[in-house]
């Protein structure tokens, strides 16, 4: 009877023939046969209708081993992998006979949701049912302990194999290439090319993958030639392969003559290309290529147009990514918008359009935990901290559990409000789920290092078996932004003496500490070991040594390293008049910033700030005022209360006591604390009682 309506079935292209088809089913209660309804139930999700699939299961009387086996794999097809592990229990629990085909669809189910506790009760189960000689089971419980990252076993099931074939030996290099361990895949393809196993091209795509990551091309080079002597089918995939694959290792120039010699580009090849030239800060090449690529029929996918927006952020091109926008929502190429909305967000967030960010993550209905995770580390990012924290909330309100991810973002968020109850809260959620993620300990660590809690930061420290150069700089910046440069140089002494890993944060954190104490003894031994460690001439590090010997006072060492720099900012100029400025070399200061402004460096508010101090610890009452006037005239700064302050003490101190009071009365904010102390200073020093009982009366009877 089935084989009448087997060219029904393949005649149902569209969901409503299929409907059609399932109701004349019904009529003449053909419906009844086992292999009809089994029919049916994998019509409907090969169409996507799991929940039709479903209702045929569940209204059928008496499902037999074969049905429940589709049933369990239209699940796992459509990622609904709990639901078909709930159905092979049902099955142990009504004693239904289970067979090769059922073992491994679950296993690729349990596989995916990376449980290996049930994986190994399921290994346990297939060997009691005989099933472990059976190569497609054999090459399933291959990728379960792959995908759970148990190599050992993985290994052993491997070479139980009585018979390896390209399948099972693609499978265990993959398994090691997609886990990291790129030098034992790249092994196991040698042993596998010595014993006389031809590789295919799925063999090759996973060994271009490591090559890759290994950033070597001698080794890339012999990949790409196995595969031209072997004429292995260079298909699409594989030629993407390659082109990433040269890109990873530093090889642009074979990247690009891959893909001119590529006869047919596909969208893929176009996509590849441009994710190529983007991953080696070629942007401008990359939108070239998109220009080409628009020139043919071929219409771009969502991962182009990512790398297109990715393009646009890193070239500051805000109208063409929006123009990109328009395109996706016109030709509808992503309706659900699941790699097109993360993108999108980060897109605006690059130009700061925050409100940008929130629309498109307002239209998008079902959102994915990328999405959520896209806008929270945003947030967080830019330090808007409340909003971060309270979509962290909405998120898990409506039943998506974060992942590192979200912990990261959420744990930034906590640290920079002091936002401590709920930081522990996530905390104890951490160890509750076991997350073990580097990262988000390190996240950890530095939430509560910047909510004051060292005591608490140096525990979760001590805790951690393996710690990395992160973590080492987490805990010495947490110490340092605490006040306790001593211990943060502690524990820099203790990662040098035991020649732990050290990176140039490490140094930075370090010389940050250091300036804080003023030892020039101390700041001249972080210095010579950081030319001992072979580190490469940093920017940032450079300008941290010009602030850390000039707060040493040292002004020659700083001047020294100052002008040293190949490159100076306005942050080196600004630390370098900060130390003149403090130790009274007023006219070096000056000197300074004339030479910034000289040279096209534009003063910011911190600038001018240690500019205006400097001339008020030298009484250059005039230069002050005239710098003053020029950040307000010439620069269009706002001043702020550190300014108003420098100013009030600069024309306190030379005893002009009415231009500081007006200056006070002037300010579009109340003055602080800080510039009234100014005012008070300058009269006690002349002696100006009638200035200090005005400013008694004013704050006995206040005028509201």
């Amino acid at each position: 009877m089935m084989t009448l309506y087997m060219p029904l079935f393949r005649s149902s292209s569209t969901l409503r023939t299929l409907t059609q088809l399932h109701s004349h089913l019904l009529v003449t209660g053909l419906h009844r046969d086992p292999l009809t309804s089994t029919k049916l139930i994998e019509s409907y999700a090969e169409m996507g209708t799991i929940q039709s699939s479903r209702l045929v299961f569940q209204t059928f009387s008496s499902p037999d081993s074969f049905m429940w086996g589709v049933m369990i794999k239209c699940c796992v097809w459509n990622n609904f992998f709990e639901e078909a592990i709930s159905l092979y229990n049902k099955m142990l629990y009504h004693q239904i006979h289970l067979t090769s085909f059922i073992f491994s669809s679950i296993l690729r189910a349990v596989a995916e949701i990376c449980d290996l506790g049930s994986g190994e009760k399921l290994h346990g189960r297939i060997v009691k049912s005989e099933c472990d000689s059976d190569p497609v089971v054999k090459t399933s419980l291959l990728s379960m302990y792959g995908k759970t990252a148990s190599f050992n076993e993985a290994r052993k099931v491997f070479e139980e194999l009585p018979f390896r074939d390209v399948v099972s030996w693609s499978s265990i290099i993959s398994i090691y290439v997609q886990n990291g361990v790129l030098d034992e895949g790249l092994n196991v393809f040698r042993k596998m090319v010595f014993e006389g196993t031809r590789a295919d091209s799925v063999t090759m795509i996973s060994a271009a993958a490591a090559c890759g990551e290994l950033g070597c091309s001698r080794l890339a080079r012999s990949v790409h030639g196995y595969i031209v002597r072997n004429e292995i089918n260079n298909h699409n995939s594989l030629k993407n392969s390659l082109i990433i694959m040269y890109t990873k290792c530093a090889d642009l120039l074979c990247a690009e003559r891959l893909f001119e010699n590529v006869d047919d580009h596909s969208i893929t090849t176009w996509t590849a290309m441009m994710f190529c030239y983007n991953q080696r800060s070629c942007y401008q090449q990359a939108l070239n290529v998109f220009v080409e690529m628009q020139k043919s029929t071929l219409q771009p996918n969502s991962i182009t147009m990512m790398e297109v927006l990715l393009s646009c952020s890193n070239l500051g091109c805000l109208k063409e990514g929006k123009s990109v926008h328009g395109t996706i929502i016109r030709n509808t190429l992503e309706p659900n918008f699941y790699f097109l909305g993360p993108a999108l967000i980060n897109f605006y967030a690059d130009f700061g359009r925050l409100r940008d960010c929130k629309t498109v993550f307002s239209i998008i209905q079902e959102k994915s935990l990328i999405v959520w995770n896209s806008l929270i580390a945003v947030y967080a990012y830019k330090g808007i901290s409340n909003e971060a924290l309270m979509l962290f909330v909405k998120m898990q309100s409506q039943g998506l559990m974060p992942d590192s991810f979200t912990l990261v973002s959420s744990l930034s968020a906590c640290g920079h409000i002091r936002f401590i109850h709920l930081g522990s809260q996530i905390h104890s959620h951490i160890v509750k789920t076991g997350i073990s993620h580097e990262f988000v300990h390190n996240s950890l660590i530095d939430m509560y290092s910047k909510s004051g809690f060292m005591n608490s930061a140096y525990e979760l420290f001590k805790s951690i078996q393996s710690r990395s150069v992160v973590t080492w700089n987490t805990m010495i910046r947490g110490f340092s932004d605490n006040g306790d440069s001593v211990e943060a140089i502690n524990f820099f002494d203790h990662m040098y003496l035991k020649s732990l890993e050290m990176d140039r944060v490490t140094f930075l954190s370090a010389i940050q500490a250091c300036s804080s104490l003023g030892f020039i003894e101390r700041a001249k031994w972080i210095h010579n070991k950081l030319i001992t460690y072979g580190s490469e001439k940093d920017f940032y590090i450079d300008t941290a040594l010009c602030d850390m010997y000039a707060k040493c006072g040292d002004l020659q060492m700083a001047r020294t390293v100052f002008d040293s720099m190949s490159e100076r900012s306005v942050v080196s100029c600004s630390a370098m008049i900060a130390g003149y400025g403090f130790h009274g070399e007023i006219k070096d200061a000056v000197f300074i910033f004339s030479q910034m402004v000289d040279m096209g460096i534009k003063p910011n508010d911190v600038t001018f700030m240690n500019i205006l101090s400097a001339c008020s610890h030298g009484g250059y009452v005039e230069t002050g005022l005239a710098y003053f006037n020029s950040m307000i005239n010439d620069f269009g700064i706002e001043p702020k209360s550190e300014h108003f302050s420098c100013m009030v003490d600069l024309l306190s101190r030379a005893g002009d006591l009415n231009s500081a009071y007006h200056i006070i009365k002037s300010m579009p904010f109340p003055a602080d604390s800080s510039i009234w102390r100014a005012l008070l200073n300058g009269c006690r020093i002349h002696k100006r009682m009638d200035m200090i009982n005005r400013i008694k009366e004013l704050f006995e009877h206040p005028v509201f």
